[in-house]
């Protein structure tokens, strides 16, 4: 009998898989690729909201957790993939920056915020209002951390590359059993996938389109990310992503015209040089109703547990409550409340098993 089986290989499941194997655990993981939203991300870790210069939820505590995890997966896995980079919030008006000066007095918000206002950052950049910097800040290649992890477990045969089939899930007095695996536990990382799943469909999972542009300019030549009404990032080669989209009304994975047309007419607003979109990706950030991760088990069955519902701040997130989710599993450690799914028991569930 295995202790776990992880279903969906996004950064809740890399998270959860990377805590199984320091705690010599054993599992298998079922992934199908069928959500896209982690290997679309732009995969930038802040802590700062840079639209109100406020701190995100634990924010701070995240950071500082998050980074050594990554730093730790790079080795294991032989890879770069973290690039430090310092953002660049342009400012729209005086009133934004004095708001940048009274947030950065705020204890929690000052390591990350510098109140040496920056006149320009690059030619093709104009900026009316000066540019704020946030430090601390960077990007993790999501789609080379997913690659590379598959070939981890592959390697360990850890992977089982297909659909799960909820129909084949029976549910034991001590255990779970599925197509001739049985597992103490079973943990769903399904990111918007959870809609589809019969025990934890009533959370209130919303999700919300992202969509995001690659760009090549030869002209351009930035070295930081910038961030505007969207984020512009280097990838070097003359590549930069440039995103994102939030729809709440399309749950489709396909990229779209009007979203397109959307970044282009933004992107036209921040850059003053020549460009040619080269690439167009989507995905579905799994985002909730109160903006908090949905982490637990199952109203009835306690085998069954959820780690979802990052939106887009998953980079930051995963580590961390993945941590906490098998802190509660195996320690009885409780939960904090703001992420326990137990919050939305009495208005969402209703039996039906």
């Amino acid at each position: 009998m295995l202790d776990y089986i992880i279903v969906g290989l996004g950064l809740s499941g890399i998270a959860l898989s990377n805590h199984l194997e320091a705690r010599k655990r054993s599992f298998v993981v079922f992934e199908d690729d069928s959500q896209t939203s982690t290997k679309v991300a732009g995969g930038i870790f802040n802590p700062v909201i840079l639209k109100r210069f406020t701190l995100a939820w634990e924010g701070d505590k995240q950071i500082s957790y998050s980074v050594p995890f990554y730093e730790k997966l790079e080795k294991k896995l032989g890879k770069d993939l973290l690039k430090p980079l310092n953002i660049y919030r342009r400012f729209h008006s005086v009133e934004e920056q004095n708001n940048w000066f009274e947030a950065a007095d705020n204890f929690r918000l000052s390591p990350f915020l510098n109140t040496q206002l920056i006149r320009q950052v690059n030619p093709f950049i104009p900026g009316d209002f000066s540019f704020g910097k946030v430090e601390k800040t960077g990007t993790l290649d999501t789609n080379l951390l997913v690659s590379a992890y598959k070939k981890h477990l592959q390697k360990h045969q850890l992977l089982k590359n297909k659909r799960f089939d909820y129909d084949k899930l029976k549910l034991n007095e001590n255990s779970v059993s599925y197509d001739g695996t049985e597992a103490r536990n079973i943990i769903f990382c399904e990111g918007f996938g959870m809609v589809n799943n019969p025990y934890f469909n009533y959370l209130p999972l919303q999700g919300n389109k992202g969509e995001y542009l690659v760009i090549k300019s030869a002209a351009l030549q930035l070295k930081q990310a910038v961030k505007s009404s969207i984020f512009i990032l280097p990838l070097g080669n003359n590549l930069y992503k440039v995103g994102a989209t939030y729809n709440h009304q399309d749950k489709t994975q396909q990229p779209t015209l009007q979203a397109k047309e959307k970044l282009q007419q933004d992107l036209d607003q921040l850059i003053t040089c020549e460009y040619e979109i080269v690439d167009q990706v989507a995905g579905i950030r799994p985002a909730t109703s109160d903006r908090r991760p949905l982490v637990g088990n199952h109203p009835e069955y306690h085998h069954l547990f959820v780690c979802n519902g990052f939106g887009s701040r998953g980079v930051l997130i995963a580590p961390l409550i993945s941590e906490k989710l098998l802190n509660f599993i195996e320690d009885e450690i409780p939960l904090p409340p703001e992420v326990d799914i137990t919050r939305f028991q009495k208005k969402f569930y209703k039996s039906s098993f």
